[in-house]
């Protein structure tokens, strides 16, 4: 049984790694291909970026019912043929209205990749390997980003239409590659909504009795502040500011990024020891404050017009105190979704997360890049500051709904049930994942 699982988590693990190494190779590019090499304007180069995020608006509502009554399978699947699609039509189309649409599509295809993967990554670990497969799996995306970005830089020229469509080539045949791997995982037999018994009352309905869990309610807020006051920054508001503040150079923004990946791919497992015994919504807590001091210290950069070299190394360090801290969240809240959903809606509870993440990625950079424009680049610190504070708060309030199994797990399970009163053998109490682990063949 274990061995079995392992080997189908191995193929999910490596899929997934294989499309971030493809994504990589044209993601730092798309604004420039777009906008000089396509000759279509910054004005196109931008409506093809709100395409990526109209799209998975438009999908990911309908993704987790899909999920949860055909499985996560066919929908990876699926995906994987539709970003394939989307890349090589970016790579091919030369027209605004062709652009657009291959952006929507491959928009559509990664957006509803990644609840389809988490899903089956929860089907196939336990309640005591989540945080170990979340972690490598955030691991393997931030590693492949970084190898394809690299190798990316080297067969770029803006010269010649021709490399920019191999980049996007290898991109769609990353999605296929992705497409046919998880197609060989056999995943354990789960119940399907359509006839699982419900265990709880939030596993009878649809959206409202997902609203009507406020355990999740409460962590999709959390899960908005922090996607706004981080990932929502990076590509507008923060690199205006480092750019225009501290007067740093692009050069050392890139440095700047790179330290942010280093930290991630360095830290991921030396930080997963740390704080997988830990309560989750602690982690959480201590996350934010480390993001208070990320800020501040991008903040006192600005103010520092003696010397380029201290600007210069608080916007690094801006960047990688940003790292540890996604290090830090990435084997918790993805764990923590699964956790609180019930059995038969895994798939929507990651898939409203999901949606939760591209709407906060939706406003960031606007809210970013106007306050930027408009020069509010105190009132734009001060914000984030105060987004960073509302993470720990907002976590610490989420902790008092969660039970021990779902706050800390680990720690839960080492604790031996009380013995029954007449003397009888107790039984250990299952996890919502235990039934789908036993019933695999």
């Amino acid at each position: 049984m274990t061995t079995a699982m392992g080997a189908a988590l191995r193929r999910i693990q490596l899929g997934n790694a294989l499309s971030a190494f493809g994504n990589g190779f044209t993601v730092p590019f798309l604004f420039i291909y777009v906008a000089q090499v396509r000759e279509l304007g910054a004005s196109t180069a931008g409506a093809v970026l709100a395409a990526f995020a109209v799209a998975a608006l438009v999908v990911l509502p309908f993704t987790g019912r899909i999920i949860d009554r055909r499985g996560p399978l066919p929908v990876a699947v699926a995906g994987g043929v539709a970003g394939a699609v989307g890349s090589l039509g970016l790579g091919l189309a030369s027209s605004e209205p062709l652009v657009i649409a291959a952006a929507g599509m491959l928009g559509a295809g990664i957006a509803v990749i990644h609840p389809a993967l988490a899903t089956m990554i929860v089907w196939c670990s336990t309640t005591a390997t989540r945080s170990r497969a979340f972690a490598m799996q955030f691991f393997l995306n931030n590693l492949g980003l970084g190898v394809g970005g690299l190798l990316g830089g080297l067969i770029v020229d803006t010269s010649r239409a021709s490399s920019f469509v191999t980049l996007f080539s290898i991109e769609a045949l990353m999605f296929l590659v992705l497409g046919a791997t998880v197609a060989t995982v056999r995943l354990p037999r789960v119940p399907r909504m359509e006839d699982a018994v419900p265990t709880d009352e939030r596993a009878k309905g649809g959206w409202r009795a997902l609203l009507a869990d406020r355990a999740m309610v409460q962590l999709c807020v959390l899960g908005f502040v922090m996607f706004f006051a981080c990932y929502g920054q990076f590509e507008s508001g923060l690199s205006a500011f480092a750019v225009e503040v501290s007067r740093i150079s692009p050069a050392m923004l890139g440095a700047a990024l790179a330290a942010n990946t280093a930290v991630i791919v360095l830290a991921q497992f030396v930080v997963l020891k740390l704080v997988e015994r830990r309560r989750r919504s602690r982690v959480i807590a201590l996350v934010g404050l480390i993001w208070t001091v990320a800020w501040v210290a991008a903040g006192a950069s600005g103010l520092e017009h003696g010397s380029q070299a201290i600007a210069t190394a608080a916007i690094i360090s801006t960047y990688a105190l940003f790292g540890l801290g996604e290090a830090m969240l990435s084997p918790t809240v993805a764990p923590l979704v699964a956790d609180l959903a019930p059995q038969a809606r895994v798939g929507q509870y990651n898939s409203v997360f999901a949606l939760v993440k591209q709407l906060a990625l939706a406003v960031g950079p606007a809210v970013g890049g106007l306050m930027a424009g408009a020069g509010m680049y105190v009132a734009y610190i001060v914000m984030l500051i105060g987004c960073s504070l509302g993470i720990t708060v907002l976590a610490l309030r989420l902790g008092r709904r969660l039970s021990p199994r779902q706050d800390s797990p680990l720690r839960a399970g080492q604790q031996r049930p009380a013995p029954s009163p007449a003397g009888a053998a107790s039984l250990p109490a299952q996890s919502p994942e235990s039934e789908p682990v036993t019933a695999a063949a």
